[in-house]
């Protein structure tokens, strides 16, 4: 076995003893009952997770990210839906330690892996890009979460918008026919709705909390909505009649865009055809006649 080999296994051998210890100790501090002065014994705590404990373990850097920048982050992590319930400085901790791990990784890699190029060339690189990549992915990840929410909501906005508009013209309140989307809906929108009635029932102002999810869901649908229902209820317009309107609307909304992706679709599909159909069709038209002429010609 080779010098390098056995100093890079040693070495993460030791490392990987440390970081268990290291969380070991701190689930037996944390979890583990402990006895008062006078000799009672207190009811243990409840553990908390390890993404937790990490972002414990990382808050003094963590925390040094802006005020701006934090602002920004928490905007982001909610219209992701707070993955994870994961704070700003959770997050930063999340980019750090991956970060750092997939560097380990790629000194290791860069160590043992046999190439061409000098170990101590390769290490460093392999390191650096895998550090790269550790510390972008989380962010990756959240915009592609973001994205993905956002088509959520606007695709089930229209359905959820009719369901509204039955249960008000049944003569039931605004407040019941959002409950009635959250029974109905288990995804983005449902969410975003629970998160409303949650802030109403704290005392929140009822157009306040609808205001504040459609500046954070960035969905203009969503924002039309809220805004007619915010001028129905300052106008004192039946809110049923806005809302049969805004449904309306949002179907001929999606039947244009269905149309125009339809139209698209020919021409995106040219390439495919040129790159892949017709290689194949000259190959299996030309391909015989080809071989014949070869053949008289040898």
């Amino acid at each position: 076995m080779s010098p390098i080999l056995l100093t890079a296994i040693i070495a993460g051998s030791i490392s990987g003893v440390i970081v268990i210890a290291f969380f070991i100790a701190i689930d037996v501090s944390r979890s583990g009952a402990r006895a008062t002065a006078s000799g009672t014994w207190v009811q243990p705590a409840e553990r908390t997770s390890a993404l937790k404990q990490f972002e414990e373990l990382m808050r003094p850097i963590a925390n040094r990210l802006p005020a701006l920048a934090a602002s920004q982050l928490r905007e982001k992590l909610s219209r992701a839906g707070d993955p994870g319930s994961l704070t700003p400085a959770g997050f930063q901790s999340v980019r750090y330690g991956l970060g750092a791990l997939l560097a380990i990784v790629g000194l290791t890699l860069g160590l043992v892996v046999p190439l061409n190029l000098p170990p101590l060339l390769l290490a460093p690189v392999a390191g650096v890009v895998l550090a790269v990549v550790g510390y972008m992915g989380p962010s990756m990840w959240l915009e592609f979460r973001i994205s993905s929410r956002k088509q959520q909501i606007q695709r089930s906005l229209a359905e959820a918008t009719d369901l509204l508009t039955l249960v008000v013209e049944s003569g039931m309140s605004l407040d019941e026919g959002l409950l009635s989307i959250t029974e109905r809906f288990h995804n983005a929108l449902g969410d975003e709705i629970g998160k409303v009635l949650r802030e109403i029932r704290l005392g929140r102002p009822r157009m306040a909390a609808l205001e504040n999810m459609a500046e954070k869901g960035g969905v203009s649908d969503l924002h039309h909505l809220v805004e007619s229902i915010v001028q129905s209820d300052q106008m004192g317009v039946p809110i049923a009649r806005l809302l049969r309107v805004q449904a309306t609307e949002m179907r001929r909304r999606q039947r244009q865009t269905a149309q125009e992706r339809a139209a698209q679709a020919s021409s995106r599909m040219v390439f495919p055809m040129v790159g892949c159909i017709f290689p194949v069709l000259w190959i299996v038209l030309l391909g015989p006649a080809i071989i014949q002429i070869f053949k008289s010609i040898h």
